[in-house]
């Protein structure tokens, strides 16, 4: 039998807080989601309980009529719980080394586990297609997890929202970039 989790990043929020809402944009991201999964088989939807994450896949789970089942688990990794104004290069660091943590937060290795025992709860449930929504930070220490060479440049090359698949089939394990973001705009001030 043959799993497949589709891993969300969500969409546009006006903030990193934890009841920071999407951005107008963000819920129109929301609605292109929904619309990206309408020939989709999806089963089981669990998303982080930011309120960003829970509103990207609000409209999906109207349109397929299934239950928000929210896991704590999928909450953004905590990088520290002190201001760090050089906080792009404290992240690098941890990629770098996925022991390092800063005063309050997760190591990479910790979050790592974190995630990675959601998945592993995930593969023994009953559901075959399972979608779950969190963040870019977890997100990429879980891709990373599956593939070594995933690490800091390719999470700033994410998007918002992100999708990708883990099959899990006869214990292996195929990871697929789904999501080609269809309305980047650069904008430029003068």
């Amino acid at each position: 039998m043959e799993k497949r989790l589709y891993i969300v990043r969500h969409c546009e929020a006006e903030g990193q807080d934890f009841l920071s809402p999407l951005t107008k944009r963000g819920f129109k991201q929301a609605e292109s989601l929904s619309e990206f999964f309408s020939n989709i088989r999806v089963e089981q939807v669990i998303p982080s309980p930011f309120l960003r994450a829970v509103q990207s896949v609000e409209p999906l789970c109207q349109k397929k009529n299934l239950k928000i089942e929210i896991d704590k688990r999928l909450s953004e990794r905590i990088l520290s719980t002190d201001p760090l104004p050089d906080w792009l290069e404290k992240l690098k660091a941890t990629f770098q080394d996925m022991e390092l943590s800063y005063e309050g937060g997760e190591s990479g290795n910790e979050a790592t586990k974190r995630i990675v025992n959601v998945v592993e709860e995930a593969l023994k449930n009953e559901h075959e297609n399972i979608l779950m929504a969190t963040h870019g930070n977890l997100m990429s220490l879980l891709i990373k997890f599956f593939n070594q060479d995933f690490g800091f440049e390719q999470w700033q090359n994410l998007t918002n929202p992100d999708v990708f698949l883990l099959r899990f089939t006869n214990k292996q394990v195929h990871l697929e970039r789904l999501w080609k973001q269809k309305d980047v705009k650069m904008i430029i001030y003068l």
